[in-house]
């Protein structure tokens, strides 16, 4: 895969959004959750409680961009996602395992206990467990529609009672999401073997367990490597049983190519889901000054269908 120079990285520019929008953190408002813990560490959320409490319905921010989770990020989305607050949701602000420890199947085993965290614990917060939206950027937007079309009913002989409970959500709504890692800039193009993008290689990087022995091994087999990540493209897990799925995406993308959503939204069409696909022209990959606007047709778009 060949890619032009990008002078800004979207991990970089991330950092850039809370100051030049003099967003600040509001984390101090939200109840911080731990979801579940792993290997020691705490798994970790915030919910925030709408002022007009009266939807009983809850939306997942996926806070992850290249598949790394940073808590200083929380103020840029929770500005960001502000529309779907103010519409009367419950926001939960979600983060997961991060390279280079984690890689991609880890951050989406990782979001769906917190769907089921959120589900079980639905009766604490006030919400429905059966009106769950999704929603996040680029990473965000892959993990939303992983949730949208992998969502299961539960796992019921696993021996973590939290597993039995349902991943699935009800909606998904997000901007410029990865979609099939196969044919990712043209067909037969799979960025997981090969990718000029250094923020996205870490993630990309799975590594196996051997009980033997007790150590971690990278995985280098071509033919398993390839089989991951087909297992992490939502392209290839649509049913006619999904979420509806709402994607904004720019048509200048260089990072994540316009086709990646087009593909996605053809395929939801071809059997029938509800689905909408807005493209912006001119646009490329992160940050887009008029975001905010686009957040209002997703909480639009939660109001529908949740």
């Amino acid at each position: 895969m060949k890619l032009q120079v990008i002078k800004i990285t979207i991990l970089s520019f991330l950092f850039l959004i809370p100051q030049l929008l003099g967003a600040q953190p509001g984390t101090s408002q939200m109840e911080e959750i731990i979801y579940a813990r792993k290997d020691g560490m705490a798994l970790t959320m915030l919910h925030k409680v709408p002022e007009q409490n009266e939807k009983h319905k809850a939306i997942i921010v996926a806070i992850s961009a290249g598949w790394t989770s940073d808590y200083n990020w929380i103020g840029m989305f929770e500005m960001l996602n502000a529309p779907i607050s103010e519409r009367g949701y419950h926001c939960f602000y979600v983060l997961h395992g991060s390279q280079p420890k984690y890689t991609v199947p880890d951050v989406i085993s990782d979001i769906k206990l917190a769907v089921r965290f959120i589900r079980l614990h639905a009766d604490e917060y006030g919400i429905n467990p059966d009106k769950i939206g999704i929603t996040g950027s680029s990473a965000g937007g892959h993990i939303s529609l992983m949730m949208a079309t992998t969502g299961d009913d539960g796992i019921p002989d696993s021996s973590n009672p939290l597993e039995k409970v349902s991943s699935r959500v009800q909606a998904a709504a997000c901007f410029f999401p990865p979609t099939d890692f196969m044919n990712y800039f043209s067909e037969g193009d799979n960025v997981v073997l090969e990718s000029d993008i250094p923020e996205f290689q870490a993630p990309f990087d799975f590594m196996k367990w051997d009980e033997k022995t007790k150590h971690y091994y990278p995985i280098v087999d071509i033919e398993e490597k390839t089989e991951i990540s087909k297992n992490i493209s939502p392209y290839y897990f649509i049913t006619p049983d999904d979420a509806p799925c709402f994607i904004a995406h720019g048509d200048a993308d260089i990072l994540v190519p316009l086709s990646q959503s087009e593909k996605f939204i053809e395929k939801y069409k071809s059997i029938g889901i509800d689905c909408e696909l807005i493209i912006k022209e001119g646009i490329g990959h992160g940050f887009w000054p008029d975001m905010k606007e686009y957040s209002i047709l997703f909480a639009d778009w939660f109001d529908q269908h949740l």
